[in-house]
């Protein structure tokens, strides 16, 4: 297969830069994979995991959730709201993660507290339900 030029980036900072063969991404309508000379389209994305193939047979996992894909000329850009590589992920951690945001969704005293903790906790259970963990 061919190459082409591949970059996830978050708010925090750039999780891939690198030549590629293939990208599965979970698009709004479904998961969807990119190819060199792909046709260009920009879609948003939903939670769900990027799967990586780079040149010489090594894959890559990646969560995102949220944000948009760019496929163009110069190659396939994600811009992801956030994003973690999946090898760095622990299901005892997640479900701790999510148990602290209910509680701290519980003890919220303004609505703004109430939005944020509610955006944390729902962002753990879509990572978790995006691993099938």
């Amino acid at each position: 297969m061919t190459a082409f030029h591949f970059e996830l980036v978050s708010p925090e900072k750039l999780l891939f830069s690198g030549e590629v063969e293939a990208v599965v991404a979970p698009g709004a309508e479904g998961q969807f994979t990119v190819l060199k000379d792909h046709a260009p389209v920009m879609t948003v994305l939903k939670p769900g995991v990027v799967e990586i193939d780079e040149t010489g047979a090594k894959k890559e996992r990646l969560f995102v959730r949220g944000g948009f894909a760019d496929v163009g000329q110069d190659g396939f850009t994600i811009l992801a709201e956030f994003a973690v590589p999946v090898a760095e992920l622990d299901a005892a951690k997640i479900d701790a993660d999510i148990k602290n945001a209910g509680e701290d969704l519980a003890d919220a005293k303004t609505d703004e507290a109430r939005r944020a903790a509610a955006e944390k906790l729902a962002q753990f259970q879509e990572l978790k339900a995006a691993l099938g963990l």
